[in-house]
């Protein structure tokens, strides 16, 4: 991964070219991205700004997993790392929180006995 990334737009906070080489590169199932993203990664500027870092999302066609490839600083590339981490394991979870809650709820409306 040598290689600069195709995007023309490099965000200030990147310096080119020492921070676009090695840059950090985690997986994430392709179902998450729009929660994690907003619609049309609308979000994605915002997060670059706030992280310092560029993001370039690549499609992986063999399966259902999109790489994130995080382009900055050292330090920067890895607190990004660890925000997409984190952000990617609370959405993968949040259906199954959602399950939980309702199941909860459901056991609490039980009828009792005598109801039934």
């Amino acid at each position: 991964m040598g290689t600069l990334p195709e995007r023309k737009d490099i965000p200030p906070c990147v310096k080119a070219p020492k921070d676009l080489k090695d840059p950090e590169v985690l997986q994430v199932q392709t179902q998450l991205l729009e929660a994690m993203f907003g619609p049309a990664g609308s979000r994605i500027p915002y997060i670059e700004q706030v992280s310092k870092v560029m993001l370039e999302l690549k499609v992986l066609e063999s399966s259902d997993l999109t790489e994130i490839v995080v382009y900055g600083s050292y330090l920067d590339k890895l607190r990004a790392r660890w925000m997409l981490q984190s952000m990617a394991e609370w959405h993968r979870q949040r259906p199954e929180r959602g399950m939980l809650k309702l199941e909860d709820a459901m056991k609490a409306l039980e009828l009792g006995p005598w109801m039934k």
